[in-house]
């Protein structure tokens, strides 16, 4: 199981702050492969972001970050400060 985490205006626009994926896979990008077919309104609300960041437990990472079972994957948009 890896526990997908959406923050801030990503939540608000996929109507949900967590996604839970039972498939596995071993990156990133094979995650958004599986979050297209399995929860297509997150995965659009994520595709459509030019800047994103991406953290696996908590570590910043790149979209060819491996992910395992048990992970947790958050998609954030950055923080700017004023």
């Amino acid at each position: 199981m890896i526990k997908v985490l959406l923050f801030a205006s990503l939540a608000e626009q996929a109507g949900t702050d967590t996604v839970v994926i039972e498939q596995p896979v071993s990156n990133v990008e094979q995650l958004l492969g599986v979050l297209r077919q399995h929860a297509p309104k997150v995965f659009d609300v994520i595709e459509a972001r030019r800047s994103l960041l991406i953290a696996v437990n908590q570590q910043l990472v790149r979209r060819d970050a491996s992910v395992k079972d048990g992970d947790e994957v958050a998609f954030m948009p950055p923080v700017t400060g004023g």
